[in-house]
């Protein structure tokens, strides 16, 4: 089978997104943690994140076009820090739900029952009942014109751990985080495999 651009161009919108966002395979899925300059606190997931650079800690993620109010983005740029948190199954169903479109006011830690937490120095908030979270600022907006999106990449500033999950040099057991693809679909992260550096 051989689907062309003329046939994704085709599909109905919701049909193109699934395809579209299935075509890099599974992929992290993180509750990005903002609050605004008002205090109103937001969490959103997002699927686009990755590992932009060691030194310093670098990581980006891709924000849909902002013609509607983007809460997330505008928080960003607002309050400058932001977390990531990983999905895990205890808290899947209510990380889905932050997806849902509430208004300014509503924030999704409230509406989906997850708790608020923080680093001492993020003014942002991250997932209490998530294992792996991510405190990070701002450091760049990239404008991608050909669809109207937006790079942020911000830079690592503080991690939050369970115990047990770091391992010997820097490996980080994440295990317990879900994979995702599309907008509604989601994958457990089990039995890795564990290669020798590839050398020449």
């Amino acid at each position: 089978m051989i689907v062309t651009a003329q046939d994704i161009d085709s599909f109905e919108k919701l049909e193109r997104v699934q395809f579209a966002t299935t075509l890099p395979g599974a992929k992290p899925i993180c509750l990005v943690g903002t609050v605004d300059s008002q205090g109103r606190t937001n969490a959103a997931p997002f699927s686009s994140v990755v590992h932009l650079g060691s030194n310093p800690p670098l990581l980006g993620m891709v924000t849909r076009p902002d013609t509607v109010e983007r809460h997330t983005l505008s928080n960003i740029l607002e309050t400058k820090d932001y977390t990531l948190s990983h999905l895990n199954r205890s808290i899947l169903e209510r990380g889905h739900q932050c997806s849902a479109r509430y208004d300014r006011d509503t924030s999704e830690f409230e509406a989906t029952g997850l708790t608020e937490a923080y680093f001492e120095n993020v003014k942002a908030p991250y997932v209490k009942e998530s294992h792996i979270a991510i405190g990070l600022v701002l450091e760049d907006i990239i404008d991608i014109p050909t669809n109207g999106t937006k790079l942020i990449v911000g830079r690592v500033k503080t991690v939050y751990l369970q115990d047990g999950l770091l391992g010997t040099g820097g490996d980080l057991d994440i295990s317990q985080s879900i994979a995702s693809t599309a907008l509604d679909t989601y994958f457990d992260l089990s039995n890795p495999t564990k290669l020798s550096y590839a050398k020449a």
